[in-house]
């Protein structure tokens, strides 16, 4: 209903393709002014939105779907806007980033949204590796015509973990589909590409047990010329363990003469 009214009440619309968004206003009986702004006209419209803004009209700035600036081209405007004095209002709407997260049943507590991949192989793999130990959900967003050698490249680079892809998230023919990024790649490779936008949704990385026996024979090595609080720090590092649990031994083996 705030989106509607802020609608409604301001002086001009901005969108990205003004016959996408004249669609949505027609079906709430809205008739406001439209502006386009877009990636082929950004530099030309710019300086004139602002200067709209300085006048002291009220712009809202939609997207063609979803939630506006998330990987769309108006984060530009609204990073000038804001260095210019320019007040600045979020009105949220869809979002398939959150929408997949919602559904995906995959850890949300922290998650990282890597927007989209690059279209070369070689490229996407390279982003792929410094992405895979970032212990976080990942979410991306991805073409449909790309999606079969986008999820092999992920289960060949951060391995073949649980993942989920949506399509037309918040939309009319809205999916889910889980499995392993092996098994949704071979899905996709086989039925060919999936009409409609795409999020990928990959669980984190597993955590690996730190290796206790190599942290007690850190600790026996270093606590011969340090003190406990840094051996534990230097096997902790060392090892993977957490530096309370190497303190802890650290102590244990202190106190036995060890």
């Amino acid at each position: 209903m705030r989106a509607l009214t802020v609608l409604a009440e301001c002086d001009a619309i901005v969108a990205e393709d003004t016959r996408v968004t004249a669609k949505l206003l027609a079906v709430h009986g809205i008739s406001r002014p439209m502006l386009s702004y877009n990636d082929h006209n950004a530099g030309e419209m710019r300086p004139r939105l602002l200067a709209r803004l300085r006048d002291g009209e009220r712009l809202a700035l939609v997207s063609d779907a979803g939630t506006p600036l998330i990987s769309d081209p108006g984060m530009k405007l609204v990073r000038a806007a804001r260095e210019t004095g320019i007040a600045v209002y979020p009105v949220p709407g869809a979002s398939a980033v959150l929408s997949a997260l919602m559904a995906a049943g995959l850890p949300t507590d922290r998650f990282l949204f890597a927007g989209f991949l690059p279209a070369k192989a070689g490229e996407r793999r390279t982003v792929l590796q410094e992405l895979k130990s970032v212990p976080a959900t990942l979410v991306f967003y991805e073409s449909p015509q790309r999606i079969a050698e986008a999820l092999a490249d992920m289960a060949e680079v951060v391995g073949t973990r649980e993942a989920v892809v949506g399509r037309e998230l918040t939309k009319l023919h809205e999916e889910f589909r889980s499995g392993s990024l092996t098994e949704l790649a071979a899905h996709y490779a086989q039925e060919g590409a999936p009409k409609g936008e795409i999020t990928v949704v990959i669980a984190p990385p597993k955590e690996v047990p730190p290796d206790t026996a190599k942290l007690e024979s850190l600790l026996r090595q270093a606590l011969a010329f340090m003190p406990v609080k840094a051996a534990a720090n230097l096997a902790a590092e060392a090892t993977g363990a957490s530096r309370r649990d190497a303190y802890e031994l650290a102590l244990e083996l202190k106190d036995h003469g060890r």
